[in-house]
């Protein structure tokens, strides 16, 4: 058997599967957690609390097939990418773990921007300059934070600071690395110039694994605390983007894995090197030394819907009322960065907006105008990929989607391309496993991988030809406001005071 653990950063899922992937039935467990969002721009945890959840979640599982008489041998995971913890020298926190989501550093990009060309640096690292990256981050922590940053001994990864404490060893994988936006990519070391910028040490850092195929074990405490993981070898984490193209089957140039989940992404995984040159607004990363992986991320995916469903107290059957309505009948477009954007523009201080409010709005046209601006934001990352990749099938996963239906034939709708509704409904852990299983030799390659009864989505020719016109709107508007944004200047850097404490 082989244990999987997915970390997200909204919930931690763990998984038994076999030595064929296959996923053993009722062997899971899931412990859900939200990230703390702060007035200024904050997404933190907790690391011990974050832990706290990763362990019970194993312990659920556990316990719950403690009737399986059956040895664990691996543990396969994946984390959540560009996660960011401190540690002292005795390996305690020195500040929580910051995620993705948290723009606290976003006024520093500018500083970026200024010292180096974000032209090469994304070259090199495969990453813009924005918040959601370690530089932004680093020189945020130095600058507002010095002595934080003077007692910090190593910066890490969330799953880095995972398997510190479970096994004893400060070691990250290519992948993890890959996506802090400070590690070469094409040499497969961290970036020297700008560790040298943000005077940080290499030794500051996990040290990189060397073989993707070199594993750690439990330390005592914790092989005493599980003696069915006593014995059981632990693959360093890899990206859950990564481990979601695996899981899908979508690892060659020909095939696109589209992801809807809290956030949602569009990635094509391939065998080989990053391209020469990365298409602008998107990002490469690896999955290991022998991948890498190239898409674009929206950080407004399922949160977005349920924000919506939450606060506009949506009906029941609003999932139906949509399926029946035209294309953009709403007369409303709809730009969704609620949490700011990321690919393709990677505008530190966009914010959503609806503009074509009438009185004759109901929810329902808001929720529509909404998935729909989804969908043509993935329509910009997608134009941008089939530059490095000539994408034959696109496979669609996420619980947002499956949760949706309707969505996802928007999102065919607006592409103008059938899509495969990806069956496997824990796609991340069973790549996490894949990718294990060709690692000891068990499994060669993970092509192989691809679920035979996914189901099929059709676009509709007529509803494509009028989506066209409907995104060029959405285009408008999009344009109009980062216009204006960087005409009155960023917002990060605006010193506005509260409205009790302006002078009358």
């Amino acid at each position: 058997m082989i244990l999987a653990l997915d970390i997200g950063s909204s919930s931690v899922r763990a998984a038994l599967y076999d030595t064929r992937a296959n996923a053993i039935p009722h062997a899971f467990a899931k412990i859900e957690r939200t990230l703390s969002f702060t007035d200024d721009g904050g997404a933190e945890i907790d690391a011990n609390d974050a832990v706290t959840q990763v362990i019970a979640a194993i312990e659920a599982l556990l316990e719950k097939t403690k009737k399986i008489q059956v040895e664990i041998e691996y543990v396969a995971s994946c984390s959540f990418w560009h996660s960011l913890i401190g540690i002292d020298a005795k390996g305690k926190p020195t500040t929580k773990v910051f995620g993705w989501a948290d723009t606290r550093s976003g006024k520093y990009t500018g500083t970026l921007r200024k010292k180096f060309s974000e032209k090469e640096i994304h070259s090199r690292t495969g990453a813009h300059f924005h918040s959601s990256f370690w530089p932004a981050k680093l020189l945020w922590l130095r600058k507002e934070f010095p002595d934080v940053f003077a007692r910090t001994e190593r910066w890490l990864s969330f799953a880095d600071y995972v398997a510190l404490k479970l096994c004893g060893e400060e070691t990250t994988s290519v992948s993890m690395a890959s996506g802090t936006g400070i590690f070469d990519i094409r040499k497969c070391v961290w970036d020297d110039e700008l560790l040298k910028f943000l005077k940080i040490k290499p030794r500051n850092l996990p040290a990189i694994f060397e073989k993707d195929t070199v594993a750690l074990t439990l330390n005592k405490k914790y092989a005493k605390r599980w003696p069915r993981l006593a014995n059981a070898k632990w693959f360093p984490a890899i990206g859950d983007g990564a481990a979601d193209n695996i899981g899908a089957g979508c690892v060659t140039k020909s095939q696109a894995a589209l992801m809807i989940g809290t956030s949602g992404a569009m990635r094509v995984a391939y065998a080989g090197e990053p391209p020469d040159q990365i298409p602008d607004g998107l990002w490469c990363y690896r999955i290991d030394r022998k991948r890498v992986v190239i898409g674009g991320a929206l950080s407004d995916g399922g949160g977005l819907y349920h924000w919506l469903k939450l606060n506009l107290k949506l009906p029941k059957d609003s999932d139906e009322q949509i399926a029946m309505r035209e294309p953009g009948s709403h007369g409303l477009t709809f730009l969704p960065f609620l949490a700011g954007e990321r690919s393709t523009g990677y505008h530190e201080s966009a914010t959503g907006a609806i503009v074509g409010l009438r009185s004759a709005t109901d929810p329902t046209d808001i929720l529509l105008a909404a998935l729909e601006s989804v969908a043509f934001r993935f329509a910009e990352i997608y134009d941008r990929l089939l530059s490095a990749a000539n994408i034959q099938r696109i496979v669609v996963t996420g619980g947002a989607l499956r949760e949706s239906p309707v969505w996802a034939h928007i999102i065919a709708d607006v592409l103008g391309r059938d899509l495969t509704l990806n069956s496997v409904s824990e796609s991340s852990s069973r790549g996490a496993v894949l990718l294990a299983l060709e690692n000891i030799g068990k499994m060669v390659g993970t092509e192989i991988s691809s679920p035979s009864n996914d189901q099929q989505i059709s676009f509709d020719k007529r509803r494509r030809s009028v989506y066209r016109n409907i995104r060029q709107e959405h285009k408008n508007l999009y344009n109009l406001l980062f216009k204006k944004i960087k005409s009155d200047g960023d917002l990060h850097n605006r010193n506005i005071k509260p409205l009790n404490k302006r002078k009358k």
